[in-house]
């Protein structure tokens, strides 16, 4: 597995170790091909944030982080399981070929499969939620709800070039940053702290999770497949214009860009529309729009002790900055 920023915390390798384990024999079932299928993508490997998320949001406290207990490390397999859930669901949606540079579960098995074995994946989360009882329970339920509404905001505004900065974000805040919000909750709750902190790292998590994926719609502006572990450039491909293409609309170079879009475009479509946003100064737009969030996500680490598992999560969130980094591109 990558190394991690959350390896500050002296017990995040093991406990994600720990954690690995769980999430293998969490999908294994007595048909070994829905076993094989759920698998895919946790044997293709990943950085595990949301769960590393979990795991250091209930060691806040700790001077000296001591290895994660079961329940918290349930409820890092839970909300990984959802994540992955989704990615299954999303690849059908895209139909994506490649993820974490393996073939997509519906490019190998189809799209029924990918599917069903998605849905099995959020039903395993679900069941894992709820032996962390019924507060846990509901906040996972509704954060599966919030990932449904983000998605389904940004299938209403596939190929519309007219897209909103305001649409964009409501997306995100669905799709991405429920998710790390809910993590970072999780781990608050399971670990029985005070509601004023469970909130601030609640709050923590959902600007993370906006940074982040405004951070994620940049690599695949600037990235190359192999960096990504998927075609760049796909969103544009498939009609999806992010923060970067909508500020990229909003200078010099929209007219040409606003020509391009609207519609599936080719590969040399996609290549034309790729240097156009790189060189229309969108995209550094969009990376201060990322570290304005992240400036928010780290005022409320501020505001705690200052402890090792305080330090691995403003590391990890410095780090989604230096993700982005790129030179310069010349204006068009």
């Amino acid at each position: 597995m990558a190394a991690s920023p959350l390896d500050l915390i002296p017990t995040m390798a093991r406990d994600l170790e720990r954690l690995e384990w769980r999430l293998e024999t969490s999908v294994q079932t007595q048909d070994p091909f829905l076993t094989e299928v759920a698998g895919h993508l946790i044997r293709a490997g990943g950085k595990r944030v949301r769960p590393g998320f979990v795991i250091a949001s209930a060691a806040i406290f700790q001077a000296e982080p001591q290895l994660a207990d079961e329940d918290v490390l349930t409820g890092g397999v839970a909300v990984e399981l959802v994540h992955l859930g989704s990615l299954y669901h999303d690849d059908v949606m895209d139909e994506a070929q490649v993820r974490r540079n393996v073939a997509s579960v519906n490019a190998k098995w189809g799209n029924l499969r990918a599917i069903l074995a998605g849905d099995f994946l959020l039903a395993r989360a679900s069941e894992l939620a709820a032996s962390l009882g019924t507060e846990v329970a509901g906040l996972l339920a509704a954060t599966i709800g919030r990932l449904c509404e983000g998605q389904v905001r940004e299938l209403q505004d596939t190929g519309n070039p007219y897209r909103t900065e305001t649409s964009y974000t409501d997306c995100i805040e669905g799709k991405t940053a429920s998710l790390l919000a809910t993590s970072c909750r999780i781990g608050g709750l399971v670990a029985g702290l005070d509601r004023p902190t469970v909130d601030t790292l609640t709050e923590f998590g959902r600007c993370y999770g906006l940074a982040f994926q405004v951070v994620d719609d940049i690599l695949d502006i600037v990235a190359t497949d192999e960096h990504l572990g998927k075609p760049s450039g796909n969103d544009l491909h498939e009609g999806i214009y992010t923060l970067p293409v909508i500020r990229a609309l909003d200078t010099g170079c929209g007219p040409r860009l606003l020509d391009l879009l609207g519609g599936t475009l080719s590969d040399a479509g996609v290549r034309s529309a790729l240097q156009l946003v790189r060189s229309s100064g969108g995209v550094e737009q969009a990376l201060e729009v990322a570290r304005g969030y992240v400036e928010q996500a780290s005022a409320g680490l501020r505001s705690l002790h200052p402890t090792k598992a305080v330090a691995a999560l403003q590391t990890a969130t410095d780090h989604l900055i230096d993700r982005a980094l790129f030179p310069l591109a010349k204006p068009c």
